[in-house]
């Protein structure tokens, strides 16, 4: 009988935490969660899906809980602009994440420090020095060595009529490029580096029970704090070495081959920003979270769409060679005139968002929206992938890949128009968004451009699949295999 009461008494508790705050002030509605876990179980494999399902019954604004942190989550364009532009300020922060603070030296970094002064000057250094118009420029040419060498070894595929693992070839590609632009060609190679990014990326995603419940985080029950503190230090070892031997050669002519580091030790010897050794390290742990991964997603699932829909890829290859021509390969001059290609990369983001849910943002203050009351320190969730799959925008062919949906439409990568924000929007929108289309542009024009593609084993471009996966990306389940044929009146690059 005891136990039936206390099982009662949780449940009543359980229902008047989702439904009213302090001061009978109302939350917005939501499923009835869990004593302590709160909705963490209705998430599931894939919960930008499951997130989509709720939020068909309960609206677009809907209260539920991680652990003992309240959370609202947002599934509409119209609560998305509330919340991104018109109390942007109000929502502007990040919840500090336990793993993170190691991972990028306290905060000091654009990804997950919370708003303020600081963050808004490592922002505006970001923005000025690194990822500027003029900074993506100048790495043309370093960017250009990369793809040309992925060509190359697709055109040797293409004559010994291989299966390529395109998947892979990109994530390499994606890898060698990112490593690169941010800390100079060559300097990845260095013993246990790369599996030092690994590790740390791979602790810094994994479920921490200890940022829902947080008065277990002293106890470290899983261990990841111990991990990520022997991590961090061997990472913080190879930064040090990489930033010492920039300093060294500091002032020697790199001009046209500066990375990342080069421009922010020039900054710094020139005290024309406030930076220190940790930001410096954090920005570049950021930067590589930011590009690696990210651009590569977004390159498999375009390409995918591409074979899958051989109607559309003719269109692209069409207008490369009204453009470019057969004869040479796609120059970044090129991009700007490929308008259709444009339309192709919209819609591929459209159905495959890279972050189907934007990283978190923070309330800093007690706020009302839509008559709804939402706590200060509540965790708001932009379901991107909801969006960008809602009937009532889309209409109802909301599933099918159409790249025409955007002909003559004003929405852009930038998040102006809530309804299309792979990219996130207002103070917290990705700062490489820039850098990012600029890259899975080319190489994406470059594969259908230089290429002809089939599937192997007769397989009909409906039967590629087109599974996901839920993680730092939103991933595809199976790697893309196929067979390039040459289509360029060229024998080498």
């Amino acid at each position: 009988m005891g136990y039936l009461i206390a099982v009662c008494v949780l449940v009543v508790i359980s229902y008047l935490f989702n439904v009213y705050q302090k001061n009978g002030r109302r939350l917005p509605p939501g499923p009835w969660g869990l004593p302590i876990i709160g909705h963490l179980h209705m998430l599931g494999d894939l919960p930008h899906r499951n997130l989509q399902k709720l939020a068909k019954k309960y609206g677009p604004i809907m209260h539920i809980r991680f652990g003992f942190f309240p959370a609202v989550v947002v599934s509409s364009p119209e609560a998305a602009e509330l919340v991104l532009k018109t109390h942007d300020t109000v929502f502007a922060s990040r919840p500090k994440i336990q793993t993170s603070d190691l991972m990028s030296s306290g905060l000091s970094n654009l990804a997950f420090a919370q708003y303020g002064p600081e963050w808004r000057n490592v922002r505006k250094l970001c923005s000025k020095l690194l990822l500027s118009s003029a900074t993506i420029e100048s790495m043309n040419s370093m960017r250009k060595v990369y793809v040309m060498n992925l060509v190359r070894d697709l055109i040797h595929a293409s004559s010994q009529g291989n299966v390529v693992d395109v998947s892979e070839k990109v994530k390499s590609l994606m890898v060698d490029m990112t490593f690169g632009m941010i800390i100079g060609p060559g300097n990845d190679a260095r013993p246990g580096f790369k599996s030092s990014i690994k590790d740390i990326f791979r602790l810094a995603a994994a479920f921490n029970i200890a940022d829902y419940v947080p008065f277990v985080g002293a106890l470290d029950l899983q261990g990841l704090i111990r991990k990520m503190k022997v991590v961090s230090k061997r990472l913080d070892r190879f930064l040090e070495d990489i930033i010492d031997e920039h300093a060294q050669h500091a002032g020697e002519p790199k001009e046209n081959d500066r990375d990342f580091i080069d421009i922010m030790l020039s900054a710094m010897s020139a005290e024309e920003q406030h930076l220190d050794r940790d930001t410096i390290k954090a920005i570049i742990i950021d930067m590589i979270a930011g590009a690696k991964d990210t651009s590569a997603t977004a390159m498999e699932w375009a390409f995918s769409d591409l074979l899958r829909h051989p109607r559309v890829m003719k269109l692209v290859q069409s207008e490369l060679e009204s453009v470019v021509g057969l004869n040479r390969m796609v120059e970044d001059s090129d991009l700007m005139k490929l308008e259709y290609l444009d339309l192709v990369i919209k819609e591929s983001m459209r159905l495959h968002p890279i972050a189907p849910l934007l990283l978190p943002h923070e309330s800093r203050e007690d706020i009302t929206i839509n008559g709804y009351f939402i706590p200060k320190n509540s965790r708001i969730i932009v379901n991107a992938w909801a969006i960008g799959h809602d009937q009532h925008v889309w209409s109802d062919n909301v599933d099918e890949f159409n790249p025409e949906r955007f002909f003559g439409a004003t929405m852009d990568f930038k998040g102006n128009d809530l309804r299309f924000i792979p990219f996130g929007s207002g103070r917290r929108g990705c700062p490489g968004t820039l850098l990012g289309l600029r890259v899975v542009r080319l190489v994406i024009a470059q594969l259908v451009h230089c290429f002809n593609w089939e599937l192997p084993n007769g397989m009909s471009p409906l039967d590629l699949d087109m599974n996901e996966k839920f993680g730092l990306t939103l991933a595809r389940t199976i790697p893309i295999l196929a067979i390039p044929t040459l289509r360029l009146n060229i024998d080498k690059p």
